[in-house]
């Protein structure tokens, strides 16, 4: 073998195996993810529930960090199409955030909303303080699902709150902060390690959007570090250990957390507010709002849904043993709803929802609908809407026209009302984000 020869063999031979392996790579690769995009638009799951990555392809050099990075990445979230990255399953998004801070290349921005579908998002600064100075926002409202990144904001609000100092001795508190779930919890911590002055209030009970969770509700997080506490290790747990969790929490680090405080209104007063809560005031210099996105749950408006036996979220199962039920709803609420009590003993479920597909559900919770359907133990009735609730049955408008249905309870999964007015009573600026950050 000459040199130009052994030249080759130890030098192009070796290359052209390294590109060939990479072609046959990247083939394989797109290949992938067209499969599950074409996957998702066929179930008509293409729109991200929150937050999630906008793709600037021209700086995206196609590495697949940001696909190794996803916390998701069993469900293939993000995957590579003609050597670039993309959102080829958008609905099951969690908003986390790793494939932006994994991207070498600055390639990546985190939005809301999109083309389609808009959303409602406070406005807030890098410190989560909203355009009224010394309100700041923290968690689900702020657009914010994930209980990590909720946990986080809480924690980076209270320390900007922190970095200005306490007031003056005199009865007035450094913060009230609104609402006892994970961001509120989390704020509570930062804000007894820091010294300041503060008390939190909640209108209903601790652990905020998870306390109304159905019993047993896998709930999805991440491991997130709490003030005073240290490492909150959960990844995948049920409600119930999760709520135990916060509530040894609460118990060992001694928070002042009162119960049973609806804020109606929060207004300012010299330097700072005065929050309102019944017949109770309380003065203080900021006001950090944790408090969830779902405000005032979503009516139907028909004849008929004052009755008791409508109600807007699940929380036991076990209570409708024996009886004719209709969940309203196409989300991950309605078709767990109807998933646990198809599970209790003499039950009868039906579903309504006004779509034809389950478009804002998990594949899991869509599957496990189409099989119990399959089976006949849920009744589905797509592109169908409620025309009256009556005290034995209940009246759906479909396509096959009215259907009359024996009913004894109805639970209306349709999502909430943003409580946008409480916010612009305080003049804190909202804006409709259509896939922008």
């Amino acid at each position: 073998m000459n040199l130009d020869s052994q030249t080759l063999f130890l030098y192009v031979l070796p290359l052209l195996l390294i590109v060939g392996f990479y072609l046959w790579w990247r083939h394989r690769a797109h290949r992938q993810s067209e499969q599950v995009l074409r996957r998702a638009r066929e179930a008509g799951m293409t729109e991200p529930a929150s937050l999630h990555p906008l793709i600037h392809v021209g700086r995206c050099l196609g590495c697949g960090a940001c696909v190794k990075a996803c916390p998701e990445a069993d469900k293939q979230v993000l995957g590579l199409l003609h050597g670039k990255a993309a959102l080829v399953n958008p609905a099951h998004c969690i908003g986390h955030g790793a494939c932006a801070r994994a991207c070498p290349f600055d390639a990546i921005e985190l939005v809301f909303g999109t083309e389609k579908r808009g959303v409602d998002i406070p406005f807030v600064d890098e410190n989560f303080q909203t355009n009224v100075p010394g309100i700041y926002i923290a968690g689900e409202l702020g657009g914010m699902g994930l209980i990590r990144n909720a946990v986080s904001q809480g924690v980076q609000a209270v320390a900007a709150i922190a970095r200005q100092g306490r007031g003056d001795d005199g009865g007035e508190y450094d913060l009230v902060i609104v609402g006892a779930g994970p961001a509120g919890i989390a704020a509570s911590l930062a804000a007894k390690e820091k010294g300041l002055r503060y008390i939190t209030l909640e209108q209903e009970s601790l652990g905020g959007t998870v306390a109304h969770y159905p019993r047993g509700k896998i709930v999805m997080t991440a491991p997130a570090r709490l003030p005073i506490v240290g490492k909150m290790q959960f990844r995948e747990t049920r409600k119930e250990t999760l709520m135990a969790f916060w509530e040894k929490v609460v118990a060992q680090a001694g928070l002042d957390i009162h119960y049973r405080r609806n804020v109606e209104r929060i207004e300012p007063a010299g330097s700072g507010f005065r929050v309102r809560a019944g017949a109770d005031v309380y003065a203080t210099r900021h006001v950090l709002l944790a408090i969830g996105r779902r405000g005032t749950p979503r009516k139907l408006g028909v004849p008929g849904e004052e009755q008791a036996k409508v109600v807007y979220r699940l929380i036991d199962p076990r209570q409708y043993q024996g009886q004719h039920v209709l969940v309203v709803g196409g989300g991950d609420s309605a078709l767990e709803a109807a998933i646990s009590i198809a599970a209790e003993p003499g039950s009868t479920v039906s579903l309504s929802y006004r779509s034809e597909a389950f478009t804002r559900a998990k594949e899991k919770n869509r599957k496990q609908i189409e099989a119990l359907a399959q089976q006949g133990a849920v009744r589905l009735f797509m592109k169908s809407t409620v025309k009256a609730i009556d005290e034995n049955e209940v009246v759906l408008n479909t396509e096959q026209g009215e259907q009359t249905l024996a009913n004894d309870a109805v639970i209306v999964c349709a999502g909430g009302i943003l409580p946008t007015g409480f916010l612009k009573s305080m003049g804190i600026e909202v804006e409709t984000k259509y896939g922008t950050a």
